[in-house]
C-alpha cells in the first residue's frame, strides 16, 4: 500500500469516527450503542464458582471412591475423622 492509500484510509477512519461522534452528542440520535452482556454481581460469581469446586470436588471424590472399590459409609468415616482432627473444614 502506498502512502497516498494509507492517507485515504487514514481520511476515511477519521470522517467515520467524527461522524460517530457527532451522532453521539446528538440527543435526537437513534443509535443503537451496542454493550456487553449484564454484569453479574461478585457475589453471584463467587457463589457460581464455589459451587462449580464442590461439584467438581465431588465428582473426583466418586471416581476415587470407584477406582479404590470404597463404600459411601466409609468415605463418610474419613471425612469426619478429618475434620475432627482439624485437617479438613
Amino acid at each position: 500500500m502506498d502512502e497516498r492509500e494509507k492517507l485515504r484510509k487514514f481520511r476515511e477512519l477519521d470522517d467515520a469516527f467524527a461522524e460517530a461522534l457527532r451522532e453521539l452528542e446528538d440527543p435526537d440520535s437513534q443509535l443503537e450503542i451496542p454493550t456487553g452482556p449484564p454484569v453479574r454481581p461478585l457475589e453471584e460469581q463467587e457463589e457460581d464458582d464455589e459451587a462449580a469446586r464442590q461439584q467438581r470436588f465431588e465428582e473426583r471424590l466418586r471416581a476415587l471412591m470407584t477406582e479404590y472399590h470404597q463404600p459411601a459409609d466409609s468415605v463418610q468415616h474419613l471425612l469426619e475423622t478429618l475434620r475432627e482432627m482439624g485437617r479438613i473444614a
